[in-house]
């Protein structure tokens, strides 16, 4: 009997909700957030005009969002092991209605960054949406549940740009907004009505100063990251955030091994199977994010210049549209995968998969399906990778522990999309060619960056070689490993 029914009959409730109600209602919401986060990229080089603004105070209404969720995802996973993860989940989709509404009403840069900001602050759902999960679901289903979520990241992505691309074309911009409102709405009254409050607490107090802590240092880290190629990576603000994240960084890790309730157990984080699968996800995280760079930018440039394909915003998106559903197609597969291998071995097949996707589009550049096919292989190979890396997280973690593990795992994806784009930026920068009047990326610093990726999913492979094999099936269901639910996902792991 899994560790879900157990502790509903020790405290005599009812048996835990059906499958087939609650995984749905978080894949949605989840599904809800990262689609909030591609929305507004086809209105990024009009915003200015907008907003009344420069480009780059209104590029802030990106970077706003970019840092709020990096902030919120550990804080939000931690509050959800303490106070309850279905209320943190409803806080955070309250936030990204508000977020949205602000955005919606705004003309001008204040309000669009509150709002943008806001609207970071829901990152936190979907790996609260995987510790709900682990709470409430049979370990049966676990596997396959968590896969689904996971894949929800992509499905969103690659959904939200043709559907932006629709609206923005069609209605005024705020309608974006007022969607992703309506959107977020739906999940948030979904969620309330269908999904349970787990009993898994660890209680205790707020670790107030160590989020003030990890919030300073991933804000100096991420804005040296994300504005270093507008301020210059030489420049001294630069230079003086990213030594100023080291050093915030440092001492908080300090602070965080010497306090009794810390806000991230260091310790546990240290573990290998967690600290190692951490890594690996800095990569897959960086490997992901370099085909949404690289590919809507060649399919949009004119077929003038040689290696543009000329097609509108919205074919972009339609051509991407294809990679988030193979996502979610294969996510019963990566599961079966992680049920009969381990998830570990799932994780090295999908850093493989999106290494030779990444192969192909180097070699294949100059038909629209030739993108489809790329896209769509590195889709698989992410929707694999994403689905095995919470098993692995939860393999090694005490339920109590879950949120905060789940959230720190995220972020550590978001430090690597982060940096990709900080990549990709300069090599398309440096590696240009002459258009007219204009400098366009060139056709080398596209298969440059598409390289990138299939060294970052490669680096993804040989770092996840090193994860631990698990102990056996039998131990980890007497209770002798520390995640049981999580780590019956991949007990045979090899």
């Amino acid at each position: 009997m899994s560790d879900a029914l157990d502790r509903a009959a020790a405290a005599g409730a009812a048996p835990p909700p059906k499958p087939a109600a609650v995984v749905p209602v978080l894949a949605f919401a989840g599904i809800v957030v990262s689609l909030m986060q591609t929305l507004v990229i086809p209105i990024v080089g009009q915003l200015p005009q907008y907003l009344n603004a420069s480009a780059s105070d209104a590029a802030w209404a990106v970077t706003a969002t970019l840092l709020a969720a990096a902030v919120a995802t550990p804080v939000m996973g931690r509050l959800g092991d303490m106070y309850g993860k279905r209320r943190m989940l409803l806080l955070s989709m309250a936030m990204l209605v508000a977020g949205s509404v602000v955005a919606g009403l705004s003309d001008s840069l204040v309000p669009m960054i509150a709002g943008r900001a806001l609207q970071g602050l829901s990152s936190g759902v979907i790996p609260l949406g995987i510790s709900i999960l682990r709470d409430e679901l049979p370990a049966e289903r676990l596997g396959s549940a968590t896969a689904v979520i996971s894949a929800s990241l992509g499905v969103g992505g690659a959904l939200g740009l043709p559907t932006a691309a629709l609206i923005a074309d069609n209605l005024d911009w705020h309608a974006l907004f007022w969607t992703s409102a309506a959107l977020g709405v739906v999940a948030l009254v979904l969620v309330a009505v269908l999904v349970p409050e787990s009993t898994v607490r660890t209680g205790g107090r707020f670790d107030v100063v160590g989020a003030a802590g990890m919030a300073a240092g991933l804000i100096c880290l991420l804005l040296a990251i994300s504005k270093g190629a507008d301020w210059g990576w030489a420049s001294g603000t630069t230079l003086g955030l990213f030594a100023a994240a080291a050093v915030v960084l440092l001492a908080w890790g300090f602070y965080q091994l010497r306090v009794d309730q810390p806000l991230v157990d260091l310790r546990s984080t240290a573990r290998p199977q967690v600290l190692i699968t951490n890594l690996a996800s800095v990569a897959i995280g960086f490997a992901m994010f370099s085909m949404s760079l690289v590919i809507p930018q060649l399919l949009q440039l004119p077929e003038r210049t040689g290696y543009g394909l000329g097609q509108s915003l919205l074919s972009a998106g339609l051509v991407m549209a294809p990679s988030g559903l193979v996502m979610m197609a294969l996510a019963p597969v990566s599961a079966l995968v992680s049920r009969a291998r381990g998830p570990k071995v799932t994780l090295m097949i999908g850093a493989l998969v999106v290494a030779s996707g990444y192969g192909l589009n180097v070699l294949l550049m100059d038909e629209v399906w030739h993108f489809v096919l790329a896209s769509c292989v590195i889709g698989a190979g992410i929707g694999f990778t994403y689905g095995a890396m919470p098993a692995l997280i939860m393999g090694a973690v005490p339920a109590s522990e879950t949120g905060a593990a789940n959230s720190l795992n995220t972020l550590m994806r978001s430090i690597g999309t982060s940096v990709a784009s900080a990549v990709a930026g300069v090599v398309l920068a440096q590696m240009t060619t002459r258009f007219g009047p204009y400098a366009l990326p060139g056709e080398d610093g596209f298969r440059t960056v598409l390289a990138l990726g299939a060294v970052a999913a490669l680096v993804g492979f040989a770092v996840a070689a090193f994860i631990p094999r698990e102990r056996a099936a039998g131990a980890l269901a007497t209770g002798e490993g520390e995640g049981v639910p999580g780590a019956a996902v991949g007990a045979s792991q090899g």
